[in-house]
């Protein structure tokens, strides 16, 4: 199924943001030099770094669904021990209770079926590893001031999300989805990503003003009908008046689970 974000420069300079610390906290504690780890979905590596750094001398084996996506964390990996996979987590290419650890974030809300994918993760994990997963969830971001520009923004990204067969709104079922792939010792937390100072947000604020006018999803909005040009520059200058107002803030929630596996 299509990536709704893409690859574009904007894409890439929120995703590069990303840290094990500010993205993987919840699974931090878990982690100890030796495991071997899987981190699907891996993109720029930048997260996936920092998990190989913490299990070093244990291997990371990161899967993407494409080489060129597969590049991008090879770029940041250097020297590190790891091997890289092109893959669907639908259906692994690899044997069971292989990996101490499986991790995953921001993939669910983008796969056609999250059960199965969990499934797979699970197989994959020895007994007694752990299943991580953190996804956002977009019907439960919050912002100030309420511009109307960026509800549209909001109602746009998730039918587009869903057009492509993902969740949008995916940190509110990853329970359930973990409960429907037959995980019975679940640990449920939740976190935000919050911007409110004038650097971060000229930074978020600015990459999704580049973003909604010049990636995958401008293309896909248009194409589709959901949207027109003029629509798409309103968004674009809305989120522009956020990062530029003093008292601008935003929270980004996302729901993160642990799997233990039996």
């Amino acid at each position: 199924m299509p990536y709704v974000h893409g690859h574009a420069e904007s894409v890439l300079r929120s995703h590069r943001t990303r840290t094990a610390e500010n993205s993987a906290g919840y699974l931090l504690p878990h982690l100890r030099p030796g495991l071997q780890l899987l981190d699907i979905g891996s993109g720029p590596g930048t997260i996936t770094v920092g998990l190989a750094e913490r299990v070093a001398p244990g291997r990371v084996t990161a899967v993407e669904v494409t080489e060129q996506a597969l590049a991008l964390t090879r770029e940041a990996a250097g020297d590190l021990p790891m091997r890289f996979l092109v893959g669907d987590v639908h259906r692994l290419d690899l044997p069971s209770d292989e990996f101490d650890v499986v991790h995953a974030h921001q993939v669910l809300q983008h796969v056609a079926d999250p059960v199965a994918a969990l499934r797979e993760m699970i197989r994959v994990s020895k007994p007694g590893g752990v299943v991580a997963v953190r996804d956002g969830d977009y019907r439960g971001f919050a912002w100030y001031p309420e511009l109307p520009g960026l509800d549209h923004w909001r109602t746009l990204y998730r039918a587009a999300a869903r057009a492509n067969g993902g969740e949008p709104d995916a940190g509110r079922h990853l329970l359930a989805w973990a409960h429907a792939a037959g995980a019975t010792d679940v640990t449920v937390t939740s976190s935000t990503w919050c911007y409110a100072d004038p650097a971060s947000r000229a930074a978020w604020g600015g990459m999704w003003a580049d973003r909604i006018s010049g990636s995958a999803i401008t293309r896909q909005v248009l194409s589709d009908g959901l949207a027109t040009r003029e629509e798409l520059d309103a968004i674009s200058g809305a989120w522009r008046e956020w990062a530029a107002h003093p008292d601008g803030w935003i929270s980004i929630l996302h729901s993160e689970v642990l799997i233990r596996v039996p």
